[in-house]
């Protein structure tokens, strides 16, 4: 992972390539969905997508969303308002920062 500039380089797998795109598009979406349960106090929820992003990411070849999901699923249990908002921050930074290249 190269963080030059604001952008970080994420090298994907070829084979991946046409997955990628729905793949954001439902990280995107959990930002909505975090904040939502948060604001209801959906801790439950929180935990859910924590737990889904901690699995899914790193299969994907993104190990920073594996790591956020992590933190949220224990922020959750800890039920940790604060720090959950951060993560879900931290999480549509990294989304709009990231920049797939595809390894030959």
């Amino acid at each position: 992972m190269d963080n030059s500039q604001g952008k970080i380089t994420v090298y994907i797998d070829p084979d991946l390539e046409d997955l990628i795109p729905g793949f954001l598009e439902n990280r995107q979406s959990d930002i909505e969905e975090i904040n939502q349960a948060l604001q209801q106090g959906n801790y439950e929820s929180v935990q859910v997508l924590g737990h889904g992003m901690k699995g899914a990411g790193s299969g994907y070849g993104f190990d920073e969303i594996s790591e956020i999901g992590a933190k949220l699923e224990d922020a959750a249990k800890n039920q940790d308002g604060s720090s959950i908002r951060i993560l879900a921050e931290e999480l549509k930074t990294y989304l709009e920062q990231v920049e797939i290249k595809y390894e030959e």
